[in-house]
Formats: C-alpha cells, sequence, structure tokens
C-alpha cells in the first residue's frame, strides 16, 4: 500500500493537523533532531496506519522510504530517555482536562516464547487465567468523559532476577528486579507527584485479585493520597495483625451485608454511548477505626477508611465492593470516580485495538518503555485534539486512530 492509498484505507490527514507542533512540544528532551523527527514519524504511523502497525508498516506507509533500520533502532537501540516525554504528556493532559483521578489498569501482553523481556507464565487477574505474556500496569488520567495514560510499569517477574542470559540479552537494568505490585504503583505515584510535580488526584485501582492491598493502602495514605480501591468480598476488614472485635464482620462482604440491612442511597445516571438510564442502589459502611494489636496493645488506622458497594436495583449481591478513605458523605463523588474508571477501561481497549499497544515486536526493556511511551504520545493527541475541538463541554472521547 502506498502513501496515497492510506486515506481510502481509513486514515484521514486532516486529522492530523497540529501533529508537528504537538511532537516538537512533547519530544523536545530528545536530544538530536533525527531522534525527534524519527519520533514523531513513529506517532505519526500509530495514527494513520490501519491494522497491524509493525515498523515495516510505518515505513512503508508513513516515510515512503526504506527506513526499517532506521525505526527499529530508533524505538530498540537508541538511549533517549522515556520519563521526561512522559512527564511533558501529563503536563499537556493536566492542563487540558484537570482529570478527575488516576486510574490504574493492568495491560496484558500475550507472547509467544520466552525471549522478550518480562515475558513468563503468570496469573493476569484481567484475563482471569494463566497466560504467557508480559504483564504491565498504566495510570490513567480520567474523568467522566475521556481518559490518557501517562505512566507505566512492566512488572518483572521473579524467575527473571536470576536469568542473567535473558536479562542482558533484553537490556534489563541492574536495579530493576521483581517487587510486589503494590510498590510498582507507589513508584509510579511518587515520580507523578515528586519527579513531575503534579497534584495528585484520587487514586482508583482494582485490587480485588491482589493480596498485597493493606500495603498498597497503606503506602498510599502515609502519602496523604485518596483512594477508591476495588477489593474482594472476602477481604478482611482489617490486616491480619489487627484482630477485631468479637462482633464485628471479619470480611468486607459481612460488613456491607449489615450495612444494606440498614438502608442504601439510589442514584441514577445517564450512559453517555447509549443513552440508557442505570439505577443502582449504593451502600457505605464504616470499617472499624480501632484495633486491638497483641495482648493489651491497643492500634488505630491512620486514616478512616470505608466501604462502598454497589447494588444493582432487583439484584441480591453487589456488583463490586470499593475500599475508600474519601469519606462518608461521598458517594456522589465515588460514583464520578468509577464513572472515570469505566472511561480508563475503555481507552485501554483503544490503545490495544486502535493504536498498536501490543504490536510492539522488539524484545528489549528499552524498546518496551519507548513503544509505550510512543503509543500513549500517539493517543494523547487524540485526547487533546477532542478537548480542543469540544471545548469543556464534550460529551465523550472520540480519539483519533
Amino acid at each position: 500500500m502506498r502513501r496515497e492509498e492510506m486515506v481510502s484505507a481509513g486514515a484521514d490527514t486532516s486529522d492530523l493537523l497540529g501533529l508537528s507542533e504537538f511532537c516538537d512540544e512533547l519530544f523536545t528532551t530528545l536530544g538530536r533532531s533525527d531522534q525527534r523527527r524519527w519520533a514523531e514519524m513513529y506517532v505519526k504511523g500509530l495514527l494513520v496506519v490501519p491494522g497491524r502497525k509493525s515498523i515495516r508498516r510505518i515505513s512503508e506507509l508513513v516515510v515512503g522510504r526504506d527506513a526499517d533500520q532506521s525505526l527499529q533502532q530508533f524505538v530498540n537501540q537508541s538511549p533517549w530517555a522515556w520519563a521526561p516525554v512522559r512527564r511533558r504528556l501529563a503536563e499537556q493532559v493536566h492542563r487540558a482536562t484537570r482529570p478527575r483521578a488516576w486510574v490504574v489498569r493492568e495491560v496484558v501482553f500475550p507472547k509467544n516464547g520466552g525471549s522478550s523481556v518480562g515475558v513468563a507464565r503468570q496469573y493476569a487477574p484481567t484475563a482471569g487465567r494463566m497466560l504467557n505474556c508480559q504483564r504491565a500496569v498504566g495510570v490513567f488520567m480520567a474523568d467522566e468523559q475521556g481518559a490518557a495514560p501517562v505512566n507505566w510499569r512492566l512488572l518483572m517477574p521473579r524467575s527473571w532476577d536470576e536469568d542473567a542470559d535473558r536479562r542482558a540479552k533484553t537490556r534489563v537494568p541492574d536495579d530493576e528486579r521483581s517487587k510486589p505490585g503494590w510498590q510498582y504503583l507507589l513508584d509510579s505515584f511518587d515520580e507523578m507527584t515528586g519527579n513531575w510535580g503534579l497534584p495528585a488526584a484520587p487514586v482508583v485501582v482494582d485490587v480485588s485479585g491482589d493480596p498485597g492491598v493493606f500495603p498498597l493502602l497503606g503506602g498510599l495514605e502515609a502519602r496523604g493520597m485518596r483512594y477508591l480501591a476495588q477489593v474482594s468480598t472476602t477481604m478482611p476488614v482489617l490486616p491480619v495483625n489487627l484482630v477485631g472485635g468479637q462482633n464485628q464482620p471479619h470480611t468486607v462482604g459481612q460488613l456491607v451485608a449489615a450495612a444494606a440491612r440498614r438502608g442504601r442511597t439510589t442514584l441514577a445516571w445517564r450512559d453517555e454511548d447509549t443513552g440508557a438510564t442505570t439505577t443502582s442502589d449504593f451502600v457505605v459502611a464504616t470499617l472499624p477505626g480501632h484495633a486491638v494489636a497483641g495482648p493489651g496493645k491497643p492500634a488505630r488506622l491512620s486514616w478512616l477508611r470505608h466501604v462502598l458497594a454497589e447494588w444493582p436495583v432487583g439484584q441480591a449481591r453487589p456488583r463490586a465492593v470499593w475500599m475508600t478513605n474519601l469519606g462518608v458523605t461521598g458517594i456522589r463523588e465515588m460514583v464520578g470516580l468509577l464513572r472515570a474508571q469505566e472511561q480508563a477501561e475503555a481507552q485501554a481497549i483503544r490503545l490495544t485495538e486502535e493504536y498498536g499497544l501490543r504490536h510492539f515486536e522488539g524484545r528489549s526493556f528499552q524498546g518496551w518503555h519507548h513503544h509505550v511511551t510512543l503509543v500513549s504520545a500517539a493517543h494523547g493527541f487524540g485526547l487533546l485534539r477532542d478537548v480542543e475541538s469540544e471545548g469543556v463541554t464534550r460529551e465523550r472521547l472520540r480519539p483519533y486512530a
């Protein structure tokens, strides 16, 4: 397919007005002009190339000459730093959207073989099964109208820690080791609020299949951050080292069931895609604020925590349960955060289906980070174009792809 055939294949080049200016600002930290040029070409390819967005297809349809080796070098071997690019993207998204939440999403990259960085046979919570894959978490800046990923972490399996051969072949930094999922998230937030200087938004995260719930929540509270964390109904209401009173519920599910018998709050909202109105009951319960840690030694949780449950009208069980430190009076705020979470979930699908997130063909650690950063840039361009064209009254995100 030649460049002049791209429009007939589904790409509208008028959607790219302003791309050069966007890339000039985003990639200003890249040291060489040729790096900035290849970055723009790669982002353009992610936006306009239909189907699989391989380096060869981007070269053929965007550059118009045999540029495979140059693009490959730029993505996989060129030593440009991705963190400053992500920071500038986050700053642009923050200025344009004033995000309501930082939503965490797991993204799974299924793989054949075990040569790509971070690949292992491992359980992927979003897939609900064991897969041979890479696992990553992205932090999305989100509100009820849209969401954009601005930061990423590749979760390194423990099997890679002592595999010197694979680490050398994929150029994994010496200090990049396996650690609990919650620690990757706290590292991301520290980077965003510390190095990047961004004001923290409430964190929305699904930890219903993660045993590291309490370390994550404690870490967020220690940082003064608010959160809405989806949890399992079987989760204990207190950490194992804190023992509740004899008459207190021991699991989140028991606590919610008891609160539901005392009363529920009914809320309705309009689905922006279908126009249909959804109605659910919501229950808020307060977690025990005091506990006993050891013989006669009282302990107090650092923040007052509550549990929020959504109970679809007419159903016997809650659809989902969340733990939060937002306060008992913030039901409507919590519901707004859940709508922001839905936007992040929708955009995570678009990243894989329309922006080539899973189309990376390299194997190196820095190549993977370069690719997901450039995919985020392409998606961010679509978001900012949408904000510019629709203003603060935009009804929904329509990424340009």
